[in-house]
Order: C-alpha cells, then structure tokens, then sequence
C-alpha cells in the first residue's frame, strides 16, 4: 500500500492521498516524497491503534475491517472523494452498501472488472462480491455492467453475454438455464442488448461481447486464472495496455469505489488509484446512474 500510494503521487501531481491505517506506515511515504508534496498526503488513523501492534491476535481482522470501514466514512462524510482498499472484499463491499447507500433495485453490488482480450477489452460482472445470486440480482447486474461498459469505456449499445458452460440450449446450472428468457427480456441502458450464452473462451477472444455477466463466485475464479496466466505469459497481444491490473470498481452504490486484489502489487494498487481518481474526474458513477432506467428491475421481469 505504501509502495502504490507513493507511485501513485508521484504520477499524478494533482492527486491528494489519505491514508487510512497506522500514522508510522505513512512516513514511508513522505519520507520519499518531496517536503513540497507532503501537503498532498494526509492521514487517518484507524479508531483501535492497539491492534496495530498485534497483527496475528485475533482482533486482527476486526482491525482490517475498521480501517475499510473508517475510509468508507470519509467518503460518506465528503472528506475523500473516492475510496481504494486491496483488504477484505467482503468488508469493503458491506462497508460501501452501508456507509454510502445502493441505488433504487440493487440489492448485492457487484464488482467490475475490466480485462484485456485480443481484440479489445471488455467487463467482467461480478468478480467476487455476490457468489450466490439469483436471477434478479443478475438482471441488475447485467444493467450495471451495460451502463459501466457504456459510460466509461464508451462502448456504443454494449453487447452483453451470460456466461456458462456451452451455448447450446439448456446447458447450465438452473440459475443459468433460468435466465436467458429474462435477459432477453431486459430493458437494458445505453441502447445495449442481450447476444446470448458465451463460454470462457469468449471472454479472451472478446468478438462475442463487451459485457459478460456471471456470478461472483465463477467470475473471481476466471478472473484469478486470467490474471495469472497474463502475468506469466503475457495478455493478448492485441489487447490494450492501458487496463488496470488487479482493481474492479464496485457498482450500484453512491460513490466511488475501487477494490483491489490482496495480493496486488505496489504498481497494481497505484494503478487502483489512478482508476479511482479518473472515474471521480469524470463523475463516472453519477453518470451511470443517470442511465439506468428508474424503477430499474420490475418484478414482473423475474421469475419467483
């Protein structure tokens, strides 16, 4: 976190970090910083500094988690402007729903994340916050990841595509086999539309969909494999170098949140920031809201 909260800095000379956590990690990074910068960086101290000093006791999570929720809170507040935590996702993600609100029909927020393919790029939903859905929460899903595509990415009338185990009629589990009449169905934003059934194959090549929507159970597994494989063979050589590595933005709550991977790197999690400070730039989050259709998921459009 030091490591990308410096590179971060560093690389963005009208960008201003607070750092939530213990005040001596901090100093590592005005340390390296220039004395004229130093007004760039505050610091926020997590309520229960006791802890700070007892990482194995076991109110070490606790601590975890109070410090997700602590930067949260200055979201809320309005003392940041957006949020970016590589600690425990399900903390980050209640945390988020609680402390900023969801929109109007999203019950579980996803999280989004954008991923290189050999043609371009597209977005991945949900990659780790809802790993037992049911078929509303991936209408909704597919709704958030057609506005995300659309209004970020600039992706005209997003195609989007259901993930599972083959194309062919039935193929499935029942969540699956249940929700292609629905997407069908869906009032999509953006001019978006439903293409059908895509397999894993579809999300590297990238021709079939921008948007592929999965539960976040299966979608953080692809999306660890891909990692991995890119990282160690590299991505596609066609696709874009500009995607952040390791960081999906959190959909359907009322602010900017950027979670990164745990195991992320110092130049992931600066890239994690860089994407944070860009999508508050461009008030990326109010203006996919300002999308999505009002009353976005009638009930009459899911099965019971």
């Amino acid at each position: 976190m030091v490591d990308g909260a410096l590179r971060a800095c560093q690389a963005d000379p009208s960008l201003h970090l607070l750092l939530v956590g213990p005040i001596d990690a901090a100093g590592a990074v005005l340390d390296a910083l220039d004395p004229a910068d130093h007004a760039r960086v505050g610091m926020l101290p997590i309520p229960d500094e006791r802890l700070v000093d007892e990482p194995l006791a076991p109110h070490a999570e606790s601590w975890v988690e109070s410090g997700v929720r602590t930067a949260v809170l200055a979201v809320a507040q309005g003392i940041a402007d957006a949020v970016v935590s590589a600690g425990n996702t399900a903390a980050t993600v209640t945390s988020a729903a609680l402390g900023l609100g969801r929109w109007p029909g999203v019950r579980r927020p996803p999280l989004a994340a954008v991923l290189p393919t050999a043609t371009g790029r597209l977005v991945l939903l949900d990659v780790g916050s809802s790993v037992d859905p049911d078929e509303e929460t991936l209408a909704m899903h597919a709704r958030l990841g057609a506005a995300y595509a659309a209004v970020v990415h600039e992706v005209a009338e997003p195609r989007v595509g259901l993930l599972t185990i083959g194309t062919e009629r039935g193929k499935g589990d029942r969540l699956r086999r249940a929700l292609p009449p629905i997407f069908t169905a869906l009032d999509l934003p953006a001019g978006a539309r439903y293409v059908g059934l895509v397999e894993g194959h579809d999300v590297v090549l990238g021709s079939a969909c921008d948007v592929v929507v999965t539960d976040g159970f299966t979608g953080n597994i692809l999306l660890k494999g891909l990692e991995t494989a890119y990282a160690t063979i590299g991505p596609p050589l066609t696709a874009g170098r500009d995607v952040p590595a390791r960081a999906a933005i959190l959909l359907g709550v009322s602010g900017t949140v950027v979670v990164c991977h745990g195991a992320a790197s110092g130049a992931d999690l600066a890239a994690g920031i860089a994407l944070a400070a860009d999508l508050h730039r461009r008030g990326a989050v109010a203006s996919i809201a300002a999308v999505l259709p009002k009353n976005a998921i009638p009930h009459n459009e899911v099965s019971p």
